[in-house]
């Protein structure tokens, strides 16, 4: 890696130090140019051109602040990394992003069509595309890079995407086949234009798979290992989503669990 002057009297230009950093950050490729559009897009017009010892947490704080939460989150991230690689290189004895905090994320519930609902709906040439991704929770990605050979003895076995490497290490896995496998097509237009009339995503068709597995009674340890999360809140947060019709359910089902224990002969009295 390209290293910088340690003279403290020796100017380091922030941009030039960002940008080296990033390309050589041990990240997947398409992690990097997310870093890169963030830094071109949020950073660069505030701390491009200033000296990297001399910018201040508040600083960073003023250029997170004006950004949506997701964006700050991802921002800050790129900004931690450059100044830990500068620490790093003994450049600079704290980071001025240690402290700072973006605003907090909010995650709204993704719609996403049940099995039912699935099963009821045309999608055309794509159908069997549709049911595949929502019967087995593969990501477009990690669907459109399978082939043949990775499908044997009654199991799906997932190792790449269509990006290299799988997502993660917890992304490598295997699924019981369900459906038929279909290539899929090099872009995932064709999918998004016959999903967008029921307002959901490609990416919704994983909470169809493991809102699937929560029906069925599949652990949500097992789920996660199922769906390639490497983090278990992630797989929560799908598990307890509740549909509309599982209210009235319950509903239904303490009223007959009330009814059967009034059912119940009380105890006689002893004299």
């Amino acid at each position: 890696m390209k290293t910088f002057p340690e003279s403290i009297h020796s100017a380091i230009n922030f941009a030039e130090f960002a940008q080296t950093t990033i390309n050589n950050l041990p990240i997947r490729r398409k992690t990097k140019g997310t870093y890169h559009s963030m830094y071109r897009c949020h950073i660069h017009h505030a701390l491009g051109g200033m000296d990297l010892r001399e910018i201040k947490r508040s600083d960073i704080q003023e250029l997170i602040v004006p950004l949506a939460a997701q964006t700050s989150a991802m921002t800050l991230a790129v900004i931690k990394s450059i100044f830990r690689e500068a620490m790093a290189q003994a450049l600079i004895e704290n980071s001025p992003a240690h402290g700072v905090k973006g605003k907090a994320i909010s995650v709204a519930p993704r719609r996403f069509l049940t099995w039912k609902e699935i099963e009821g709906s045309e999608f055309g040439p794509l159908t069997e595309h549709i049911h595949f991704l929502a019967l087995h929770g593969l990501r477009w990605s990690e669907a459109v890079a399978l082939n043949n050979e990775d499908i044997r003895d009654g199991r799906i076995y997932i190792n790449k995407s269509i990006h290299g490497q799988t997502k993660s290490r917890a992304a490598i896995r295997t699924v019981p086949l369900l459906s038929r496998f279909v290539k899929f097509p090099k872009t995932p237009k064709p999918l998004r234009r016959v999903l967008d009339p029921y307002q959901v995503q490609i990416h919704s068709l994983r909470h169809t798979y493991a809102y699937l597995l929560k029906s069925s009674g599949v652990h949500v340890t097992t789920a996660q290992r199922l769906l390639g999360h490497s983090d278990p809140k992630m797989t929560l947060a799908i598990y307890t989503q509740v549909l509309d019709h599982e209210i009235d359910d319950s509903g239904i089902a303490l009223k007959r669990w009330i009814e059967s224990s009034r059912k119940i002969e009380k105890p006689s009295m002893c004299h």
